[in-house]
């Protein structure tokens, strides 16, 4: 077992925290305009990473039905299997799920948004706004 020493250490060193490579991944998937084969994502990684750890990121984010797969060639062209929005909010979910006081983390939370986070939040929960008077006709259709 490491501690957290340990992964200070080992990202101090260059190496990046657990993570963080799928992350990167993902990042560079979400960013392209289709679906990427383990080379082009390589290219599309910061640092020299192996092409072999690529395959390997690309094979455990496939694993846990974040990516989708194509066969293209002897391999595989890789894709997100949801928007960058819908991942974020799953985490989102899967982090609110896992606190025993929903209350507290979501005060926190909405206390340390920007005034135009909170703003957006605000317009969001009201829901959409009422189209125009004059689009209405008389009988209530457009």
């Amino acid at each position: 077992m490491t501690g957290r020493g340990d992964e200070e250490a080992r990202e101090g060193s260059g190496r990046r925290a657990r993570g963080e490579l799928e992350s990167d991944v993902l990042a560079a998937l979400w960013a392209a305009d289709g679906p990427q084969t383990a080379r082009q994502v390589q290219e599309r990684l910061p640092g020299d990473l192996a092409y072999t750890t690529v395959l390997t990121i690309l094979s455990r984010l496939y694993d846990k039905s974040m990516l989708v797969r194509h066969r293209e060639g002897r391999g595989y062209a890789y894709e997100p299997a949801r928007d960058e929005a819908s991942h974020t909010a799953r985490r989102m979910h899967s982090l609110l799920a896992g606190g025993s006081d929903r209350e507290a983390v979501l005060a926190r939370f909405v206390s340390e948004l920007s005034e135009h986070d909170e703003h957006l939040l605000h317009q969001l929960l009201s829901g959409p706004a009422d189209p125009p008077a004059e689009s209405k006709s008389p009988h209530g259709r457009r």
